[in-house]
């Protein structure tokens, strides 16, 4: 399937804010509906954290049950559920796994491979200890890690960790560009991190913010995969208010302009050895 480019859309995250953008779904029933049409757009994966009643991020199992519950009500989607493993702030290690277990209609879920300061706000906390834990829930449950990737660094961790058992091949890798903190949103950053993965992996990549467009072309032109959504970025253009379908309908005109085919859920499925 090499013509075949996989679009996922992450529809909230845990900062971005309807004050900026009404578009950012919050309550279980926005967040549906904006999976529901981003898969109708084109979309084979959407990426879901959760809010709570204030527009804060919140790792509530029973908001993620009731999203997957309402996506699953559309009986002709099949759009593959990826969930945050890393939703809200002063979360314990069970908060940030209890959905995987208990939901089991997931079928991905974010593998953040390392620590480092997010910004100026605190650590972002993933330590070894948690992620073999994490790593071993997902193994237990039949949930495909997406393996999220900020610096170089991490790349040494996935590959321990590919090494050790706790990641099975194929990995699935989701380059993310311009937090700071992490690397910055360059075509070079991206180029480099593309040449050192390892062996067979599959991957993805976004830019944060206004590093949205270059990241995506050049991760079509290195034969990566594309994530787009409100989580990363809020316009279309300066000034251009987005939507999460309407930046999968701009991501499947650009696979389509470059030669190639946005991936069905069952085709990505394949792609990524989900079952």
């Amino acid at each position: 399937m090499k013509d075949k480019v996989i679009i996922s859309c992450a529809l909230t995250g845990a900062w971005s804010p309807k004050e900026k953008n009404p578009a950012v779904p919050y309550t279980p029933q926005e967040i549906a509906d904006a999976a529901y049409a981003s898969w109708k757009s084109g979309a084979a994966i959407v990426h879901l954290h959760m809010r709570d009643e204030n527009g804060q991020g919140t790792m509530d199992i029973e908001r993620f049950r009731e999203s997957v519950r309402l996506i699953r009500e559309h009986k002709d989607c099949d759009v593959i559920i990826n969930c945050t493993s890393s939703g809200a702030a002063d979360l314990s290690e069970e908060e940030r796994m209890a959905h995987f277990i208990g939901i089991p209609e997931i079928e991905m879920g974010s593998c953040d491979i390392g620590s480092f300061n997010w910004g100026d706000i605190g650590i972002f906390d993933n330590n070894p200890s948690f992620l073999k834990k994490l790593c071993n829930v997902y193994n237990q449950y039949n949930v495909k890690p997406e393996v999220e990737i900020f610096d170089y660094g991490m790349l040494g961790n996935a590959k321990h960790y590919i090494e050790k058992g706790y990641i099975e091949k194929p990995m699935w890798c989701q380059l993310v560009l311009g937090v700071l903190g992490g690397m910055d949103a360059t075509v070079e950053n991206l180029l480099y991190l593309s040449q050192h993965l390892p062996e067979g992996t599959i991957w993805s990549a976004c830019g944060i913010g206004k590093a949205h467009l270059p990241i995506m072309y050049a991760a079509l032109a290195l034969g990566g995969h594309l994530r787009v959504g409100l989580e990363d970025n809020l316009y279309m253009s300066h000034g251009e208010k987005a939507t999460n379908p309407s930046m999968v309908d701009r991501a499947v005109r650009i696979v389509r302009e470059f030669g190639k085919q946005p991936a069905t859920p069952a085709e990505a499925r394949e792609m990524l050895g989900i079952n």
